[in-house]
């Protein structure tokens, strides 16, 4: 496994959801490589501040978002 295959794999690594082959393939990996250490520690950080930013700030109901808003948004995706 490489430095690229890691990354594609660490959602599934941190939930602790890879199969057992990839789980050993990815271990061996990282036992040998600091640099994706050092990515996988950065990539668990900014999950926690992400779940911290959503519980912090609830997401909006719709009814709540100004229409004018809406409507100015979707028109400059048309663009």
């Amino acid at each position: 496994m490489n430095c690229r295959e890691i990354a594609d794999f660490l959602m599934d690594y941190i939930e602790g959801e890879l199969p057992e082959h990839v789980q050993a393939c990815f271990d061996m990996h990282m036992q040998n490589c600091p640099p994706c250490v050092e990515f996988l520690k950065s990539y668990r950080a900014t999950i926690q501040i992400a779940r911290q930013c959503c519980q912090q700030n609830p997401a909006y109901n719709r009814d709540e978002i100004p229409e004018p808003l809406i409507q100015a948004i979707l028109a400059a995706r048309k663009q």
